[in-house]
């Protein structure tokens, strides 16, 4: 399986580690938040040395907060994008906004890591430019608090979902090869629902797309150890619930992780090697 990006295919016959870079104070990770962007372009370079093989760099956090304006988040993104471009691996640029993607494709990156679930824009702008794509599912606009919705079979929820916006991405030209999925872990999913599609995550490699799982000290691996969500264990105590979490997603067919540590780093390149036996 490759993943189509901007100026290259990336192989995924082993699955593909890619390092977090935050250009933001306010991730929910204390250990990546580079908060300038010279700042980033340092850690960007530390995780390029540690073996990473992709970054994903982003300026605005995840979490529910304030309407951030696009040159806002790309007076952060882009110099920091700029100054990592040179090192060689592939970039992803963390945003949502087409605006914003325009502008970071522009200074280096390769491909779009997009929370917001893809928008006519987005895929024009993918589509046009010829990049990688992340297609994560969310329910709703980013950055907004609301409940978790209630699935009766949350894979089979996923899988439709996948398969209608895909379809409208194909519709205004992106080529499948450049789309990966995401199944947007914690996102409009509770604990049970996490749980439920890492155990399940091969139906989802069904759609013949590549699998990106983004679950690096994720909530619901607070939740698992403190055995509630009201009591979750704090990001910093979640590297190694994350290191378990990674082995059984790349064991069940994730081929892109997006993790922060260099420990998960290893739990990809072994549990990579240990799968590629079955494949030999």
């Amino acid at each position: 399986m490759i993943w189509k990006l901007a100026d290259r295919e990336l192989e995924l016959s082993d699955p593909v580690a890619v390092g977090i870079v935050n250009v933001t104070e306010d991730s929910m990770f204390g250990g990546a938040r580079s908060g300038t962007p010279e700042g980033a372009i340092a850690d960007g370079r530390a995780l390029v040395a540690a073996g990473f093989d992709m970054l994903d760099v982003g300026a605005l956090a995840a979490r529910s907060g304030r309407p951030v304006e696009p040159e806002e988040e790309i007076a952060a993104l882009v110099p920091a994008i700029e100054g990592l471009a040179p090192l060689g691996p592939p970039l992803s640029a963390d945003t949502f906004s087409a605006e914003v993607g325009r502008r970071a494709l522009t200074a280096g990156a390769v491909a779009i890591n997009d929370i917001g679930g893809g928008s006519d824009e987005m895929f024009d702008l993918v589509a046009e430019c010829g990049c990688g794509y992340v297609l994560m599912h969310i329910e709703g606009p980013p950055r907004v608090d609301r409940d978790s919705p209630r699935y009766a079979d949350v894979v089979d929820h996923l899988r439709a979902w996948f398969a209608e916006r895909v379809a409208v991405a194909v519709d205004r030209g992106v080529d499948p090869r450049q789309i990966a999925i995401d199944p947007g872990l914690d996102f409009d999913l509770g604990t049970d629902d996490d749980l439920a599609i890492l155990r399940r995550l091969g139906e989802l490699g069904e759609l013949d797309l590549p699998l990106y799982v983004s679950l690096s000290r994720k909530d619901f691996l607070g939740a698992v150890l403190a055995g509630s969500w009201e009591q979750r264990a704090p990001a910093e105590e979640r590297e190694w619930a994350t290191v378990a979490a990674v082995s059984l997603a790349v064991a069940a067919g994730a081929r892109v992780l997006r993790v922060h540590d260099e420990s998960s780093l290893q739990a990809v390149r072994v549990a990579g090697r240990i799968g590629a036996g079955d494949r030999n």
